[in-house]
């Protein structure tokens, strides 16, 4: 499909012709073009232009007006304070406009010509251990942020760098050994099931580890096995793994998160590189022997008493530390993966390791000067209190145990509507499950990824303010409008003239397209929230004050109110996908 430029895109060049006609010395000067209370669009370029060159603000916005087409885009210019331009667009080019975006499947979003490769790093949850709130932020940014980037044209690479290796593997599978039935399975197991059984297990092993000094000493030797690429130990370890993936997928699944397994690439996956990671950077002189330990120093990162903290890649006891991993990573995702972006989605509390990560990085020569590396930190879960989000006994809240709560929270208000709509009970039981996901998604994605935020069961599941029950309503209301049309379908009418309301739907449905791509640009799904919260006000109030289907308006008014809340739905329904959020038809 063609590109379908913007309304904002269109009058931006048309002024900026028309300055440049003005005024030839000025080159090609920006219109400062924003959206407007006082009018559609407002251009503030000729005040900077003016001052730069010393020259009358208002008599160059009039010759600016002078030099602008007599066309079908402006109703409307008036020049205004020191030389402001108010600008008013004719209802025909809205309407023109928003039906060539009607006419695309992805309405007028651009696709990029040369799309580049990002390799993502999101979604790290660690081998035998439970899944708890915490992972929920790098799950739910990352899905959308994939979802956005592939969405405008970007090759995109997930890489999910599980917790898969390291000490404790030692001690689970020398418990392993010596209790070979404690994961034996008759048939199939549940997420639930399987989380249960390694739980057990690390509790028993852990327990025996504590007070069993022989078993601790032969949990010990079991980790070198492990290290050095033992078969039994290996073969056993892959067991815990397997059995960890089961868990995992049932997680990701209730929250509606599709992991593919060839995208897991953990710890492990990057043992092999570690020692030759160490030597390059011991050889080229990034890194020094300090203390017994392979260290990285920088001269602005300091410890509370003035001295400097290097990155340790490597232990003095010979060890690798986290380090040497996130170093061979990046390694393995510029040269093997050829990515032109790295983008990890992590606690914004690993913002000095990662700086650091990645100015090591740089001096290798690891990254190139055209090479970006991106860490994408998000902020703290808290409870209503304002807190770091835990039970009542003080203990770290199980992320199945919150989803399972926000289903049932959002079944509640869906069955409480359901007669009324006549949803059976299982368009009550999925649509359940779509909007407490979506409310949990969307509460955490309306928020910048890096601010802490409140997780309020109470407000998320909410039909009012700014939540995702209140965008999949609105879609559901534009569906049943549209079924109750019957045989009169949506048309645009460019000859019609459009209420106040219409305009600020039509003028506010025309920039879905920059927002995705500044969105994708700046990897901030919250701004694609918000622009979809407004859009949906937006809705609110066209409803308030324009009746689509009424037998007192002629048949092209209605058309014309069906193309423009059916544009508005397509619109609500492919942001919210991005956003990773189901829209149901009824609710």
């Amino acid at each position: 499909m063609a590109l379908v430029p913007s309304l904002a895109s269109t009058l931006d060049r048309r002024i900026a012709d028309a300055l440049s006609a003005a005024l030839p010395e000025a080159g090609s000067a920006d219109p400062l073009l924003r959206r407007s209370d006082r009018a559609d669009f407002q251009a503030n370029g000729m005040l900077a232009l003016a001052k730069k060159l010393k020259g009358n603000p208002r008599e160059l916005a009039g010759k600016v007006v002078e030099n602008l087409p007599a066309d079908e885009l402006i109703a409307d210019v008036e020049v205004s304070g020191p030389g402001f331009l108010n600008v008013t667009l004719t209802d025909g080019a809205i309407l023109r406009t928003l039906a060539a975006r009607y006419a695309d499947d992805r309405l007028g979003v651009p696709f990029k010509e040369h799309p580049g490769t990002t390799v993502i790093d999101w979604a790290q949850p660690n081998v035998a251990k439970e899944m708890h709130v915490g992972h929920l932020r790098n799950s739910v940014i990352g899905n959308s942020v994939v979802r956005i980037l592939e969405f405008v044209g970007e090759k995109v690479v997930s890489r999910h760098h599980i917790g898969d290796w390291g000490t404790q593997f030692g001690m689970l599978i020398q418990y392993l050994i010596e209790h070979p039935h404690e994961l034996d399975h008759k048939g199939e197991v549940s997420g639930e099931e399987a989380m249960s059984n390694l739980n057990r297990l690390y509790k028993a092993s852990r327990a025996l580890f504590d007070s069993d000094d022989a078993f601790k000493a032969r949990a010990r030797r079991r980790v070198v096995d492990l290290q050095a690429g033992d078969e039994e130990t290996l073969a056993l370890w892959q067991r815990f793994v397997d059995e960890s993936k089961i868990y995992f997928y049932s997680v990701f699944d209730k929250l509606d998160v599709e992991i593919r397994d060839e995208d897991i690439v953990g710890e492990s996956g990057y043992n092999d590189m570690l020692a030759e990671t160490c030597r390059l950077l011991e050889e080229s002189g990034v890194a020094v022997r300090s203390e017994g330990a392979l260290c990285v120093f920088f001269d602005d990162v300091k410890g509370p008493e003035g001295k400097p903290v290097p990155l340790i890649v490597q232990k003095s006891d010979g060890g690798f530390g986290y380090a040497a991993t996130d170093l061979s990573a990046v390694r393995d995702r510029v040269f093997n993966l050829k990515a032109d972006t790295l983008l990890y989605v992590v606690d914004s509390r690993q913002s000095l390791h990662f700086k650091m990560v990645f100015e090591t990085a740089r001096r290798a020569g690891w990254l190139a000067d055209d090479t970006k590396a991106v860490m994408l930190g998000f902020g703290t879960v808290l409870g209503k209190d304002g807190k770091p989000f835990k039970t009542r006994e003080g203990e770290t809240v199980r992320l199945v145990d919150l989803l399972d709560e926000a289903i049932d929270r959002a079944t509640a208000v869906v069955r409480d509507k359901a007669e009324k709509v006549g949803l059976s009970e299982r368009e009550i039981v999925e649509n359940g499950r779509h909007v407490g996901i979506g409310a949990v998604k969307y509460a955490d994605l309306s928020t910048s990824v890096s601010r802490d935020y409140k997780f309020d069961l109470d407000q998320m599941v909410s039909l009012n303010g700014d939540t995702s029950v209140y965008l999949q309503y609105a879609y559901a209301r534009i569906r049943s409008i549209l079924r109750r049309a019957g045989e009169v379908a949506p048309a645009a009418h460019p000859e019609l003239p459009l209420a106040p309301a219409e305009r600020a739907l039509g003028l506010h449905l025309d920039q879905f397209g920059e927002v995705v791509t500044e969105v994708a640009a700046s990897y901030e799904p919250h701004k694609l929230a918000g622009y979809l919260y407004q859009l949906a006000s937006l809705l609110t109030t066209f409803y308030d004050q324009c009746q689509v289907l009424s037998d007192e308006n002629a048949r092209e008014v209605v058309e014309n109110r069906l193309f423009l809340v059916d544009l508005t739905a397509r619109t609500l329904r492919q942001g919210m996908a991005l956003l990773g959020i189901h829209t149901p038809e009824r609710l």
